[in-house]
């Protein structure tokens, strides 16, 4: 297959991706280790919905992130962790390692009864035995469910049973900053209601004190010495459960995605080594958390599939102070860079000496996931950490899609400040209006779908395919909807607008939040917003907007006329906040999501039913919301 190294690659690449995507994907498919090749591409009914891909496959995904490395790659580094605290030692773990602790991990739940097609439980903090772990997992073919380490008892609970999980994999506990976490305790608490976990297998991390239950509860360094590092790669059908992780739901009960092996498998390894353009021996840093789609996909997979250096980091960028992000670039040079932009925001309003008394030199490349980012935020990072020389793939894809789907393409893509610019290759993009038709041509704007099946999308909600159907399936016929909106611009590149039930519909006219929110962070005395819509008599709905500011403002009524001012002028008048109301924090999941269900109750006066805010990284600032609603 040709390689992508210009825009004219790209372009021809494209073309061929979407005239022939079963042999455009076939050909990706071929550069992966199988033990029995596919009898047939793809057969796909979005209306059912079904979609399976590389029919009659059979392969192991860690045999392509390990075992076909090992020739070349023993001594290699596979993962370097990066302790949370900075004087702790890092370590270095090669492939020949990966290979043998992987292999341990897989004969240690074999020893405790999982077997293929059971569902594990992981809820660990950012220390190498988690990738261990969901490797382990795929190894011997049981599914893993990573559940982030933030969660709460009840949510974890939630997911254990929705999955009926047999095994949880978790620590004593974990370091967040200057905190230390009781995890154990977290999970003792959830398992009081989870019949089907017969066996807990501790990790020592903090050497807190914990209650250990005779029988079902295990220390891992102990299990692992009864085990040898021998274990073949069980056989897995393409279209076998590869895992299960979980979404939020517009209902509130969260969604377990489902992807399985080969597709998946294809689609992550392909779009790691486009997108980045990653070179030999460069070590990169995702800094999710595995608790994420982003930490499966580009932190253990697509690095690893390739071959790479994955950085895993344990700790938060504002500890011990606000230059620890820049402080791990310089210690271990790394090349690429991929954070989001919740991070890179806050890191934006630290003071700029964090970042100038670091040599970021190393970096050539700089990424940002999880929303879409404003043009100030691009601006800064590509400025002040990439020093005006690295380029920023604005990548745009979501939990059910596994993989990357529109993006620029390191080095060869024109770059376009806040634009996630173009489709991955053998993705196929569709914009279409509120009457379920599609809009052709460029400088448009409407709602995002995707027309063609591709290998790595989720292929059902477990346990539960007809809200897959109804959610993903049934607004336009025949065709992925994405729930987000996009703006196609004259030039053909795809901006992401945010969600469309964050789509404001002022005077007839769709306002995205997320365009009117970068608009507001505009203004020099804003820190971060929030903007939903509300009931309005005329307009049919009004701009609500929540705002952070860097210090309480003095004259509440001249920052609004400011801010309006400063909306009207980068959008226009149509999108000046009819009410602006002033909060010290926003309603945020422990992931860094704003829960807009919240804001939304409040901007339209109903705040005796908020739903359940358990999962909140601070519940005590929807009383401050609520108690200042205008």
């Amino acid at each position: 297959m040709t390689s992508i190294k210009t825009f004219e690659d790209y372009k021809q690449v494209y073309r061929y991706s979407v005239e022939q995507p079963e042999a455009f994907w076939s050909e990706v498919a071929t550069q992966f280790v199988w033990k029995k090749k596919w009898d047939q591409v793809l057969e796909w009914n979005f209306h059912k919905p079904e979609v399976k891909w590389f029919i009659g496959g059979s392969l192991n995904i860690t045999e392509n992130c390990i075992d076909r490395h090992l020739p070349h790659r023993a001594s290699q580094t596979a993962l370097l962790w990066e302790a949370n605290d900075p004087n702790e030692p890092s370590r270095r773990i090669t492939y020949q390692e990966l290979h043998d602790e992987v292999c341990k991990v897989a004969n240690m739940l074999k020893m405790h009864g999982v077997k293929k097609g059971d569902r594990v439980c992981i809820y660990m903090p950012m220390v190498p035995e988690a990738a261990y772990a969901i490797l382990g997992c795929a190894r011997i073919g049981a599914v893993h469910s990573v559940v982030f380490a933030g969660f709460s008892a009840g949510s974890l609970s939630d997911r254990i049973n929705d999955s009926n999980c047999k095994a949880v994999l978790t620590c004593d506990g974990s370091f967040r900053g200057d905190k230390k976490i009781d995890l154990k305790g977290i999970v003792d608490e959830a398992l009081k209601k989870t019949p089907s976990v017969e066996k807990v297998i501790v990790l020592e991390r903090t050497r807190g004190p914990v209650t250990m239950t005779e029988g079902r509860d295990f220390w891992w360094h102990t299990e692992m010495t009864k085990v040898n590092a021998i274990c073949d790669a069980e056989p897995m059908d393409s279209e076998d459960l590869l895992f299960i992780l979980y979404t939020s739901g517009s209902t509130g009960k969260p969604k377990g995605m489902v992807h399985t092996c080969g597709g998946y498998m294809v689609h992550i390894g392909y779009t790691f080594q486009t997108i980045f353009q990653y070179r030999e021996k460069e070590l990169y840093w995702c800094t999710a958390d595995v608790g994420w789609v982003t930490g499966h996909s580009y932190i253990v997979y697509g690095p690893l599939m390739n071959g790479a250096t994955s950085l895993m980091f344990e700790g938060i960028p504002s500890w011990p102070d606000m230059g620890r992000f820049w402080q791990v670039i310089e210690k271990h040079k790394v090349n690429i860079f991929y954070t989001a932009p919740t991070a890179i925001r806050s890191l934006q309003n630290a003071p700029l000496s964090f970042v100038e008394r670091h040599d970021l030199s190393s970096l050539r490349l700089l990424g940002s996931v999880g929303e879409p980012i404003n043009e100030e935020a691009w601006h800064w990072y590509h400025a002040n950490i990439g020093k005006d020389r690295c380029d920023i793939v604005d990548t745009w894809w979501q939990t059910e899609t596994g993989g990357f789907m529109i993006s620029p393409i390191a080095n060869v893509t024109p770059m376009k400040p806040a634009f996630a610019s173009f489709p991955v290759p053998g993705v196929q993009p569709a914009v279409m209006d509120e009457h379920g038709h599609e809009i052709e041509g460029n400088g448009i704007e409407g709602r995002l779908t995707i027309k063609f099946p591709w290998p790595s999308m989720a292929r059902t909600i477990y346990g539960d395919h007809g809200r897959f159907r109804d959610t993903y399936f049934s607004t336009f016929s025949g065709k992925y909807f994405t729930g987000d909106g996009c703006k196609r611009d004259p030039d053909g590149y795809y901006r992401i607008t945010g969600r469309v039930d964050d789509i404001i519909i002022v005077s007839g006219h769709n306002l995205g939040t997320a365009e009117i929110e970068s608009a507001i962070d505009e203004h020099h005395d804003v820190v971060e917003s929030a903007v939903v819509g509300f009931p309005h008599d005329i307009k049919g709905q009004g701009v609500y907007a929540f705002v952070i500011c860097y210090k309480k403002p003095e004259n509440e009524d001249k920052l609004r006329g400011e801010i309006r001012d400063t909306v009207s002028k980068i959008i226009g008048a149509i999108a000046k906040p009819d009410k602006i109301q002033f909060v010290s924090g926003l309603p945020k999941t422990r992931s860094g999501k704003i829960m807009r269900r919240i804001l939304r109750k409040v901007a339209e006066g109903d705040t005796t039913n908020l739903g359940d805010t358990t999962t909140l990284l601070d519940p005590g600032v929807v009383d401050e919301i609520k108690n200042g609603a205008l």
